[in-house]
């Protein structure tokens, strides 16, 4: 099969490898027919990282079946699907209570198999997979994933009816960020430097956009929330923004308020000075979201997949670019540099 594997330099390389086998009687092998480019993808762009040479990476994708093993039943071949991609080690205590998003192993035993996206073939436990209706592509299918993180984000902030919220960052995540507040019942705000991802925000129902590069996005914040501070801030930028964004976050939040953290911290020690006197004084709470996994009964991805049937998030809005796998790196050049090409999310089709 065709697997863009990344190289020395941080690039990929389009070669031809090995298609996968299916290893265990209830997992199947799906033909990739589109695939996108997260923020944790761009944060490996560029980089010489020995321990993913010559690797296949990508996490967000839909797919069509193309066999089954011989204990899986609910799919056949030719099913369109979309494939959640967190797996754990099924053995440990989080896997055994569905929470395998905390799973000690997760990251060893998902790029081993299910986060192989830049490729045109993919092999996944059926248990897996969540069947697509017909009206909705593959396209948009992709951005499931990107809801699901938020979606996990939103249950753990216990967001209520007319909260003031505040999203930092306009990328797919904080686009799905604000869907899932508005569809909560919250009043949103939305902040980021990017112009042409604000406006967006804007056609998806932002009560507040805000260019912190061009405005005073503190006073703007106070002012849409009476010079209290929002209930619930989610900082959606993450990466090397952090140092940034996170004591942001702190000075958007009303005393008492709630401050989730859904973008993703860099490898390794990181100092961010924050007030941590007034964080205390006002007994501010700062959670951690980490991807998605059940919340209850419910498969995160499961309950976004149904908001889209439904039409209650609009994933096509959020898809800027689309490239073929081919032209991985030039798609990877295009995410990378959203002021100019106003990229949010960048598709690929395999």
């Amino acid at each position: 099969m065709k697997a863009a594997l990344k190289n020395e330099s941080g690039e990929f390389d389009v070669e031809e490898v090995q298609t996968p086998a299916i290893p265990h009687p209830d997992w199947v092998l799906v033909r990739i027919k589109a695939t996108g480019i997260c923020g944790t993808d761009l944060r490996h762009w560029k980089k010489d990282e020995p321990e993913l040479n010559h690797k296949i990476m990508g996490h967000e994708l839909a797919a069509e079946v193309v066999d089954i093993g011989s204990q899986v039943t609910g799919y056949k071949a030719g099913d369109r699907v979309v494939v959640e991609t967190l797996l754990g080690d099924g053995t440990c205590e989080w896997c055994r209570v569905q929470q395998y998003n905390l799973c000690p192993n997760l990251y060893k035993v998902r790029m081993e198999t299910v986060s192989r996206a830049f490729a045109e073939y993919l092999i996944a436990p059926a248990e897996k997979l969540h069947l697509l209706p017909d009206h909705i592509s593959f396209e948009e299918a992709t951005v499931l994933d990107t809801f699901s993180v938020s979606m996990h984000a939103i249950q753990l902030s216990g967001v209520k009816i007319n909260d003031t919220v505040v999203v930092i960052g306009a990328g797919p995540i904080g686009l799905a960020q604000l869907q899932l507040a508005k569809l909560s019942g919250a009043r949103v705000a939305i902040v980021d430097k990017v112009e042409s991802s604000l406006q967006i925000a804007h056609e998806l129902g932002a009560d507040l956009a805000v260019n912190s590069k061009t405005q005073d996005a503190h006073q703007q914040i106070m002012n849409f929330t009476n010079g209290k501070g929002a209930d619930i801030v989610f900082e959606c930028a993450g990466g090397p923004s952090m140092p940034q964004t996170l004591p942001q976050a702190i000075s958007y939040v009303r005393i008492s308020g709630k401050v989730v953290i859904v973008g993703g911290f860099d490898p390794g020690d990181i100092a961010i000075p924050l007030p941590w006197q007034h964080i205390q004084m006002a007994e501010i709470k700062i959670i951690t979201s980490a991807s998605y996994a059940f919340w209850d009964i419910h498969s995160e991805m499961k309950l976004c997949l149904d908001l889209l049937a439904n039409g209650k998030i609009n994933t096509k809005k959020m898809i800027t670019h689309t490239f073929n796998l081919d032209d991985i790196n030039h798609a990877f050049e295009t995410a990378q540099d959203k002021e100019s090409s106003g990229a949010v999310f960048v598709a690929l089709q395999v």
